[in-house]
């Protein structure tokens, strides 16, 4: 794991100097739509504060802040065979995984499958009978010559759930591509155990998770420090573990006040109400265009689905409607076309090293038959800093709402997804975010570590799903029957 220093500069000089008028003050309107100052994070990050706690209250709030039914963390001394399940929107991935007598230590083995196209829009039963014969050839595969006793499993199901108990999960609505009929508003986990029971395969079905849940229990299992679990990706999502007594929706339980509580935040929901985020014109065509109107107005802003998209728009719009009228004479049909442009797009342009930006002429030249001159090269190299800059800053507004409203001062977040990864200087900026919205003094050296730090989390669909099954397995054994439907099934 990497701690995050200061922002390393960038890796060009790039010079203003030949950049026409016109389009300097399109770059500066740009800059001043795009940038977020100190005063307008800590604003965000108020309100995002009181929107945590609002989704965790009776009446609920645009965050749905659902409770996992994982209740403790990981000591690193868990130990037995688990499997687990990973149902993605492009593979399906089945892992065993041994929890050795090692702490914090585990051997993991695992095999992908690919998700027909053709299941993702077909028939429900179709899906689940697929799942179990890949379960299935697994298990055939690895353990062909010993006679089996039942193996728990945990189900990573990354799709907007509805959970009363950790062994059942009511779709709320079909993401990543799928729309299968007779699902939503259905508990897929039966679905999923008659298709097991069919072919007779030794499994039982311990614990339905989400992948950022599963991401703060794997990264807290070998990290002790670790309390927040982040996706940003092309999604963005963020697990933590909340106390009971401060869970108004649960009051009805009648659990101990100081019971701990995963909560999986689907934070991509934040400001559904548009109060607080600095949405700009782009943001909003966004928005009008997309599937779900409305929804999902923190996720549009920092996703990597949508950061090339307002990347197109803006070039568009400059094309278009401005005085400077970039790409003049050129047939821009390909750039015309939504959702064309994703964040490596962006990332591309970012990581360009020459001075006269040739890698990012050549891409355009070669992605969308656009030739470019050099001021527009400056324009587009600036207008991909704003974009993927402002992601990273907001993205630190709901690091340091949980901080805030758990009165962490210092911790260790896990972060996953393809923009936290790869996007360049993602991470960094976050970092720098963070210290101002935290008011943390400037570091004495760049070795010290942020009181907050952000690094690379574990595997959470894979580690994270067989864990939380260890751990429910366990509380339950100790008598903690909260939110379990069927006991039969853990002994």
């Amino acid at each position: 794991m990497v701690g995050l220093g200061p922002r390393k500069p960038p890796s060009r000089k790039g010079s203003m100097a030949d950049v026409p008028k016109d389009l300097l003050q399109e770059i500066k309107r740009l800059e001043d739509l795009f940038t977020v100052d100190t005063a307008k994070l800590k604003s965000i990050t108020d309100h995002f504060v009181s929107e945590l706690a609002k989704g965790l209250s009776v009446e609920g709030g645009s965050i749905p802040m659902n409770p996992t039914w994982c209740m403790s963390f990981p000591t690193g001394e868990e130990q037995g065979t688990f499997l687990a399940l990973d149902m993605g929107g492009t593979n399906l991935r089945v892992c065993e995984i041994i929890l050795t007598d090692q702490k914090s230590e585990f051997d993991i083995i695992q095999s992908k499958y690919r998700m027909p196209e053709e299941l993702k829009t077909g028939d429900a039963d179709e899906l689940w009978e697929y799942i179990a014969d890949c379960l299935q050839q697994f298990i055939e595969s690895h353990h062909a010559s010993t006679k089996l006793d039942k193996l728990h499993l945990g189900f990573t199901f990354s799709y907007p759930a509805t959970q009363d108990y950790i062994d059942h999960g009511v779709l709320q609505r079909w993401t990543k591509g799928f729309d299968i009929d007779g699902v939503e508003g259905q508990n897929v986990v039966p679905m999923f155990e008659a298709a097991i029971a069919k072919r007779g395969v030794p499994i039982k079905l311990t614990a339905l998770i989400n992948d950022t849940t599963g991401t703060l229990i794997a990264s807290a299992y070998t990290d002790t420090k670790m309390k927040i679990g982040c996706i940003f990706g092309t999604g963005c999502n963020a697990a933590y573990m909340e106390n009971c007594g401060s869970i108004p929706k649960l009051a009805h339980m009648n659990l101990p006040p100081d019971t701990p509580m995963a909560i999986n935040c689907e934070w991509g929901a934040f400001d559904n109400e548009h109060k607080v985020l600095p949405r700009t014109p782009y943001d909003i065509i966004i928005d009008k265009d997309s599937p779900r109107p409305g929804q999902q107005a923190f996720e549009k802003m920092i996703a990597g689905l949508y950061l090339g998209e307002l990347f197109r728009l803006v070039l568009v719009d400059l094309h278009d409607n401005k005085e400077i009228h970039i790409f003049e004479g050129q047939n821009i049909d390909k750039l015309r076309k939504a959702y064309t442009l994703d964040s490596s797009f962006l990332s591309l342009v970012e990581e360009d090293p020459f001075e006269n930006l040739s890698e990012t002429g050549d891409l355009f030249q070669n992605k969308l038959g656009i030739t470019v001159t050099r001021p527009e090269l400056e324009l587009i190299r600036r207008l991909a800093e704003l974009i993927g800059t402002r992601a990273a800053r907001l993205s630190a507004c709901g690091v340091a709402a949980i901080a805030k409203k758990k009165d962490y001062k210092s911790c260790h977040v896990g972060a996953d997804g393809s923009v936290f990864n790869k996007y360049p200087h993602f991470k960094q900026r976050g970092a720098q975010a963070l210290r101002e919205i935290l008011d943390w003094p400037e570091k004495k050296n760049a070795k010290e570590e942020d009181p907050i730090e952000v690094l690379a989390a574990e595997d959470g669909s894979g580690v994270g799903a067989a864990l939380i099954a260890a751990l429910t397995l366990k509380r339950v054994s100790e008598g903690n029957m909260a939110g379990i439907l069927h006991p039969e099934n853990f002994k």
